[in-house]
């Protein structure tokens, strides 16, 4: 698993018109190919009526799967342009479809390269970007007496937190960037004198804003 990674808050759209043309950029964060599909096949099914629903994603840890379409437009005019956009800014697990309503007016093979890449971009701005952060669980049980220190020091350190559970003694769900577990766990057992059971958990993600 990465330690961190570029990927879409959301799914979101915004238009551009060039010369009565009007370029549809979508963005979407997609876990992996089938879900690509499915929103291409969605907005084709939305979008029936328009001359091109050209495309591109990018999924894996290491881009395995990049794959892109003209749909009809001239070759590498498209597809290619929205394919570069997402490289250039860096985001994985991520599908952007372009869908263009034809004003009457041809642009030519550099302006349809323009207009693609602009549509790409608005809609990637539109989803906005997050990066992605492996944190792990760590779970402390500790005796109330070191509850009010313990929050302190936690919200001093800027750790994020899970559900807390009162019963007998305290259970403090913490979630540590995946990379400082060991030194966290090692901080915990200390500042606690090592009266805290501490169980460490699995890692999972977590978008933070850059």
């Amino acid at each position: 698993m990465l330690a961190e990674y570029r990927t879409l808050r959301q799914p979101a759209e915004a238009e551009i018109v060039i010369k009565k043309s009007r370029f549809i950029g979508q963005a979407r964060p997609v876990a992996n190919e089938a879900e690509a599909l499915q929103f291409l096949e969605e907005t084709r099914k939305r979008y029936w009526n328009a001359n091109h629903n050209c495309y591109a994603y990018a999924i894996g840890d290491r881009d395995d799967i990049r794959k892109q379409s003209d749909d009809g437009e001239p070759g590498g005019t498209a597809g290619m342009p929205i394919l570069e956009v997402l490289k250039r800014q860096e985001v994985k697990y991520a599908a952007v479809i372009v869908t263009r309503f034809f004003g009457g007016i041809k642009l030519g093979a550099a302006g349809l390269i323009r207009a693609y890449s602009e549509a790409a971009a608005a809609g990637i701005a539109a989803a906005g970007v997050v990066l992605r952060v492996l944190h792990s669980e760590v779970k402390a049980t500790i005796d109330y007496t070191w509850l009010g220190k313990l929050e302190n020091e936690l919200r001093q350190r800027e750790v994020r937190m899970g559900e807390t559970e009162f019963a007998d003694r305290v259970v403090l769900r913490c979630w540590p960037v995946a990379s400082d577990a060991e030194s966290f766990v090692a901080w915990l057992t200390d500042t606690t004198s090592g009266q805290a059971k501490i169980e460490l958990g699995e890692a999972f993600y977590l978008d933070h804003d850059e």
